[in-house]
């Protein structure tokens, strides 16, 4: 089971919007009923009426009607419509497996499945929204999309729920207690007393409170920024304010309606009580996409650190940027609707090309810092950095695609860390921006010849191996010495995917031309191929000797993902080609246990199935069988299959299971394994995975409440995340929508009412 998923980043940035929830009961009730008529549920409205809120708060409370999950697909990061499908699967944790596009992994995941899918902020990526869920609605009979967007999707069946502001007094209001049974005085209420708990609505205030809201057209957004100056300014200041500055709107801002042009003067008034420093960075932060760091602030604004700072510290005190708080620094993040305003601000000032071109060189600079410690004990941290930094690699990397002369940029950016990709399970991804930017250097570019190498590596990743040769002869024929190992690793992969000879032979020409650079991580991966490829032509000593010393120098190293990758790799030579099946099974167990840890769900498939391989050479035919389905959910999970890598092998041991077996008894076996934990292949055991613990904690969900229990056990996150085979944004995901139904701030709260639910359950 899957449920609602965002990054850390994003769930901690709308935590402070969730925790506090006002009004909207009837729409609630509405967008219910809409699903329960139709698959397809649009709401539309103004910018900063609350679309994305109510959605979230209707989502959440739909997981028992939706049984096999709620997924949260945010699309407002995105500037670029070839991304909507990757932004789909990236938030149903699938991996891209060869032969199938986005699109098709995210049907064939959903297709059996009665979930919803959460589409959010649609309408700047309209065609690419409105086809995948056209594909969807059409492919996958039991889904239901909710969406958000400032208008329709324009498909057949889709019924559209305006949302309205939220509402105000039409008039004087007597009292503080009439004046707070409308949404948006209690809204602003809220807020302010969030911001200084002093602040209560009083007979001496509630008529600038009222006249506030009125003026403010009741829209959600514009009286959360006004009520961030409670703590210097008293309601009536405020209201005084933001009437004399409703006529000063020099942004630029399309917005059509009148509510629209409320928000506008609301940010513009915001903008006016600025310091010149905020203004500054207000328009300089606007090239993010995601959330980001002091550091990369610093970068984009070009100015020195402590005025950035104070800068920085300004507009989060007034609403602007959105702290959102991690495990070892800060980050913030701007709204959309902030973030187009300050994007037309900072093109009015001409200064848009320098600012976007140092987003970009600042993002390169992190990818290089990360490719260098991705080799060593420092890799998980590169993971999550370059992880939280996604959504602005994309927007640098579309920049330097669409900006004349900055394509070698985008290509360098693209092909120097294959691995994060991969890992991420975005292969096909990176492939595509190495293809968009092959095709706009020009033939002479630095780089090039390495390009097109990394580019048929990763058609081979996707068995393409028609494109893989096109890409390869394209290197080959520039001769560049540059590019000699890149080129003898693609064409490595490419002979030993194609059951060709001499792959031993080209990846150890690249294994000797990257030691002789210094070049320790790109070594590995070509170690694996000839050490494999060695085993495959019975030299098996020879493959031990090699992926020996591929395993001893990640062990130096303190690595872990390419240690994984050597311990399979003395597995697979072990198992399937004649030789010590006990060193065999432990190495592929000691894999698992790193897999497991860092919550590669990709890989332990990978690990897990070959230890059916293992029982199967044992003849334990039921074992094989039961660790087969094991392995089947776990490629379920990440949306995969048996890759190029392993094909045969499984083919061939799944085979013989099924035939010593027979089909009922593999069958049976083959269905208790998909409900057993990997952990079970680890140990031995045969227990049953029991996602429920001892129950469901109503109103949370299995899947909630067995991570609660884990909290109360006093596991960290990442503890968790191993535990239970899943990504540990996906475990920072399922504690915000506990936090939200139980209205909880802190784990502690959780834990104690773990442990009073326990005392006082029924014997």
């Amino acid at each position: 089971m899957w449920a609602m998923r965002r990054t850390a980043g994003e769930a901690e940035a709308r935590r402070r919007a969730l925790t506090s929830y006002v009004g909207r009961t009837d729409d609630e009730r509405e967008v219910r009923r809409l699903l329960g008529l139709g698959r397809l549920v649009t709401l539309t409205g103004a910018g900063g009426v609350g679309k994305t809120r109510l959605a979230a708060q209707v989502a959440s409370s739909l997981t028992r009607v939706f049984p096999d999950g709620v997924a949260v697909a945010e699309l407002g990061e995105l500037r670029d419509e070839r991304l909507v499908a990757r932004a789909v699967a990236d938030s149903l944790g699938l991996h891209d497996t060869a032969g199938r596009r986005d699109l098709d992994a995210v049907v064939a995941y959903l297709r059996p499945r009665r979930s919803l899918l959460f589409l959010d902020n649609c309408e700047h990526l309209l065609e690419g929204s409105a086809g995948l869920v056209a594909a969807l609605l059409r492919d996958c009979p039991n889904l239901a999309v909710l969406a958000t967007s400032r208008c329709s999707l324009g498909l057949d069946g889709e019924h559209l729920l305006a949302i309205q502001p939220l509402p105000v007094p039409s008039g004087e209001v007597g009292t503080p207690q009439e004046a707070l049974t409308f949404d948006a005085v209690r809204l602003f209420t809220e807020r302010a007393t969030s911001l200084l708990p002093s602040f209560e609505v009083t007979e001496s205030n509630v008529a600038s409170v009222v006249r506030l809201c009125r003026r403010l057209d009741g829209l959600p957004l514009a009286i959360e920024l006004a009520a961030a100056r409670v703590r210097v300014l008293s309601p009536s200041q405020i209201a005084d304010l933001v009437e004399q500055g409703s006529g000063v709107l020099v942004t630029g801002l399309r917005l059509p309606v009148e509510r629209h042009r409320t928000l506008r003067a609301t940010f513009e008034w915001s903008h006016s009580l600025c310091t010149a420093d905020e203004r500054a960075a207000w328009a300089c932060c606007s090239v993010f996409a995601g959330h980001f760091d002091l550091a990369a602030a610093e970068a984009v604004c070009g100015r020195p650190g402590n005025e950035v700072l104070d800068a920085v510290a300004g507009l989060v005190d007034k609403s602007v940027l959105i702290r959102v708080d991690g495990v070892d620094k800060v980050r913030y993040r701007m709204l959309r609707l902030l973030r187009e305003f300050g994007g037309r601000l900072l093109a009015e000032t001409g200064d848009e090309p320098a600012v976007a071109g140092r987003h970009r060189d600042h993002y390169a600079e992190l990818i290089e810092r990360a490719a260098g410690a991705w080799f060593g004990p420092g890799q998980d941290e590169a993971f999550e950095r370059m992880t939280a930094a996604h959504a602005d690699v994309r927007e640098a990397l579309s920049w330097s695609l669409r900006t004349p002369g900055e394509g070698v940029a985008a290509l360098t950016m693209a092909t120097a860390m294959i691995e994060y990709w991969v890992a991420r399970g975005a292969a096909w991804e990176v492939r595509d921006w190495i293809d968009r930017a092959l095709d706009v250097v020009p033939p002479a570019a630095p780089g090039r010849a390495r390009g097109l190498a990394i580019s048929s590596l990763c058609a081979a990743l996707h068995a393409d191996l028609r494109l893989a040769r096109e890409r390869l002869a394209a290197a080959e024929a520039i001769e560049d010495d540059e590019a000699a190992p890149y080129v003898a690793h693609a064409r490595a992969f490419v002979v030993m995917l194609s059951a060709e000879p001499d792959s031993s032979v080209h990846a150890a020409t690249a294994v000797r031309i990257f030691g002789e650079r210094g070049d320790v991580r790109r070594q590995m991966h070509p170690l694996f191929i000839q050490g494999v490829a060695l085993a495959y032509r019975g030299e098996l000593s020879g493959a031990r000797e090699l992926l020996g010393s591929m395993l001893r120098q990640c062990q130096a190293a303190g690595e872990d993902r390419y240690r994984s990758m050597a311990l399979f790799g003395l597995g697979v030579a072990e198992v399937c080609f004649g030789g010590d099946v006990d060193e065999g099974e432990r190495a592929i167990r000691a894999a698992l246990e790193i897999d497991l840890r860092a919550s590669d769900v990709l890989s332990a498939a990978y690990r897990v199935d070959g230890l059916a391989w293992v029982s199967a050479r044992r003849g334990e035919w039921t074992r094989a069988a039961g660790l087969f389905g094991t392995a089947a959910t776990l490629w379920d999970r990440c949306g995969a299959e048996p890759g190029v890598a392993v094909s045969t092998a499984h083919r061939e041991f799944r085979e013989a299971t099924q035939k010593a077996l027979g089909d009922d008894k593999f069958d049976a076996a083959f269905e208790e394994g998909r409900q057993r934990s990997p952990h079970d292949a680890l140990s031995g055991t045969s227990a049953r995975r029991d996602d429920g613990a001892d129950g469901v904690l109503p109103p949370l969900t299995p899947r909630e409440s067995e991570i609660a229990r884990l909290v109360a056990a006093g596991m960290s996150n990442r503890e968790i995340a191993a535990r239970l085979v899943i990504a540990r944004r996906t475990v920072e995901t399922h504690l915000q929508h506990i936090s939200n139904k139980l209205d909880f701030a802190n784990r502690t709260q959780l834990a104690i009412w773990v442990e009073n639910r326990a005392r006082t359950r029924p014997r």
